[in-house]
């Protein structure tokens, strides 16, 4: 049985009229905030009236009315509107001090319902209603990646949710901020249980249903009753004359489907999944909608599958009410990498033009970055969207008589969204925070299509180069780390060498020399901070770097930081052999580092305080913390174990091994 932890009169509505369903499905998410500017996310059962009250300690309310300037809402499905919220505040809010909110739903017949009475689950104890805090500074950050529902490990949300439950009263000890920083959902990689809730979610909802071009079948409606539509959906890739065909003609028979996870047999196909699949992994409310998942005729390997994942959704259902209330309480930004979308994704340029020449592989993607648009990017840089919000609310509009979208608006779209390139953002708080795309705009190799693209192009290091120009220090958000296990890195780009870059993901900054000597020589130059920060995350593992760049006239000095997963795990046993032969071969005074772009570096571990046999790297799911000093420079680097037990300081090797860590001075330790 899944965990049902939202308050049981829900249970007990009817479920026979849209009125029976609860006013808010999931949120509000606090995304970017301002001062004078409030973005946020919620999605109601249909178009809400909604009022925000705003409270700061020791100042009177101020009550907002949300009306159509500042409360965009498009309806994904009869039952299913998003409500994208985006005030402008005549008078600033206060920084550094508590900020008492609510958003009131104004019922059909004028009663007035606040968050205490439709989302009981987001308030912290003896609370009446959430509060917000609009740091500074940018000097106390949240980070991490990587949750996968299904994965048997706790929620690193949910630790992040008590960390800041123990603060929640202390103004200026809550951080300013949660990064998540990529694969906040798994679009390829889905739980039976959970494509059957998001299927059962579908028609609850009455989300809007689409035809499909290319595909052994023929709609959604024909995907979701197909035989095959669990544990089989690569049996319904694309239509050419075989599978074992598109897999010559796509990866040279390498076994692996189109879309090249291991785990796409329930790959989501269409916009409604995907938004419904958003809907379950942000809130506890949606599973309250929904019978409990029912298993479908399958082998017993299949069996076997469900029931563990089943086990897993409900620890993982269990912590939803926390990370739900974390998302209401701090300012969450976020930004793709590839499970997103798909595994892979964009990895090389054969990869590109291989997938997107397929009207059903481009639609698969298409609709994943759709719903990426919709709630996850909006969010970070609302003023980017605004002509491709107008086109996805043509489309929502227009339906057929079965409440299908229309294929030739929806082509049209996903056409505009695969050319768009203003995924990347910029906070000018201090240190300034810079998101970085390192997906859709690649350095593609024209000569070897099928080598691995550089993860940025000319033109998109170019202007990243010009966010940093005369800045004292700089946070960088780069989902894959830029400076990664050299182990680890060597295995990719020799497989990748042999034409097996899908194989073992081979997506790192050194991948790409030219993408790799533009950042170093970025590094470089006399007008670019003297501090970086980078925070990363993809790979499953949790580490901590001192690297210095060896220039003649400057020793700029980079903290490379990676937490994950949030909600996912590297193989225990592998990785431990990964980091001991890391250790070996590849050691700050190795001379294997002068063969590779590490010549021109000085990169040295920092330790996990509760390692043992001198390991570098951190294998447990759960959040990440980096807090600065004035220069920009980590004072603490803390890894929050979503299993409860104590966090985990990565310690410079010349730091004692005590709970409080000394600020770095430039330099040290390399």
């Amino acid at each position: 049985m899944l965990s049902r932890s939202y308050p049981s009169d829900l249970l007990k509505m009817p479920t026979s009229t849209a009125d029976a369903l609860p006013p808010v499905l999931a949120g509000p998410l606090l995304r970017r905030l301002e001062r004078d500017r409030l973005v946020l996310w919620l999605v109601g059962s249909r178009p809400l009236s909604l009022t925000m009250l705003l409270e700061p300690s020791g100042e009177s309310a101020r009550r907002v009315e949300l009306d159509a300037t500042s409360c965009r809402v498009l309806r994904i499905g009869r039952h299913a509107c998003l409500h994208l919220i985006d005030v402008h505040l005549p008078e600033p809010l206060p920084q550094d001090t508590l900020i008492y909110y609510d958003l009131i739903v104004t019922q059909g017949d004028g009663s007035e319902a606040k968050i205490a009475q439709w989302a009981p689950h987001l308030l912290h104890e003896g609370a009446t209603r959430p509060s917000l805090v609009l740091r500074s500074r940018a000097d106390d950050i949240l980070y991490g990646s990587c949750r996968k529902p299904h994965h048997p490990s706790r929620d690193g949300l949910a630790r992040a949710d008590r960390l800041l439950a123990e603060q929640i009263g202390q103004a200026d000890a809550r951080p300013a901020l949660l990064m998540l920083c990529g694969d906040q959902v798994y679009a390829d990689d889905v739980a039976g249980p959970m494509l059957a809730a998001v299927h059962a979610l579908i028609q609850r909802l009455g989300l809007y249903g689409e035809s499909l071009e290319g595909a052994v079948v023929a709609d959604s409606e024909a995907l979701y009753a197909h035989p095959a539509g669990y544990y089989r959906r690569e049996e319904l890739l694309p239509a050419f004359k075989s599978n074992e065909a598109l897999r010559e003609r796509f990866f040279g028979g390498v076994e692996k489907p189109i879309f090249t996870t291991a785990n796409a047999h329930n790959h989501l196909v269409t916009l409604a999944e995907v938004m419904a699949m958003y809907l379950l992994v942000w809130s506890p409310v949606p599973w309250q909608l929904v019978p409990e998942p029912k298993m479908p005729p399958l082998d017993a390997e299949h069996m076997a599958s469900w029931r563990r994942e089943a086990n897993a959704l409900q620890g993982f259902c269990g912590d939803l009410p926390q990370a739900a209330r974390l998302f209401a309480h701090i300012q969450t930004l976020m930004i793709f990498d590839d499970h997103d979308i798909t595994d892979d994704w964009n990895l090389s340029a054969k990869w590109e033009s291989t997938a997107y020449e397929h009207p059903f592989s481009r639609r698969i993607v298409g609709n994943a970055l759709l719903a990426y648009m919709l709630c996850q990017g909006w969010g970070n840089r609302p003023d980017a969207f605004g002509a491709l919000l107008d086109e996805t609310e043509a489309l929502t509009a227009a339906l057929d008589s079965q409440d299908r979208l229309d294929a030739a608006a929806q082509d049209a779209l996903i056409d505009r969204l695969l050319s768009f390139d203003q995924w990347d953002y910029v906070l000018r708080t201090q240190p300034t925070v810079i998101v970085l795309d390192t997906r859709t705009r690649r350095w593609r190799s024209r000569r070897l299509p099928s080598r691995p693209s550089g993860l940025m192009n000319w033109e998109s290091l170019v202007e990243l180069q010009h966010e940093l120009l005369d800045e004292t220090a700089a946070v960088i958000v780069s989902p894959t780390p830029m400076f990664g296990v050299k182990l680890i890195e060597v295995i990719q780009r020799i497989c990748a060498f042999a034409g097996h870059a899908l194989t073992v993901d081979a997506e790192n900054w050194m991948a790409h020399r030219g993408a790799a000597s533009v950042m170093l020589n970025i590094f470089r130059h006399f007008r670019t901070p003297a501090n970086y920060v980078i925070l990363s995350g993809d790979v499953h593992y949790s580490f901590a770097y001192d690297v210095q760049v060896r220039d003649r006239d400057r020793t700029p000095h980079i903290w490379q930081i990676t937490s994950s997963g949030i909600k996912n795990e590297f193989p225990r046993r592998l990785l431990d052999w990964l980091d001991r032969l890391n250790r070996w071969l590849y050691s700050p005074r190795s001379p294997l580092n002068w063969f590779t772009q590490r010549r021109d570096l000085k990169i040295r571990p920092r330790l996990p305080d509760q390692r043992h046999r001198g390991e570098r790297l951190w294998n447990s799911s759960g959040i990440g913390q980096v807090l600065l000093d004035a220069q920009g420079r980590p004072a603490r680097i803390v890894q929050h174990n979503a299993d409860g037990g104590p966090s985990t300081q990565f310690l410079a090797q010349d730091a004692p091994s005590s709970a409080a860590t000394p600020i770095d001075q430039p330099g040290s330790g390399v």
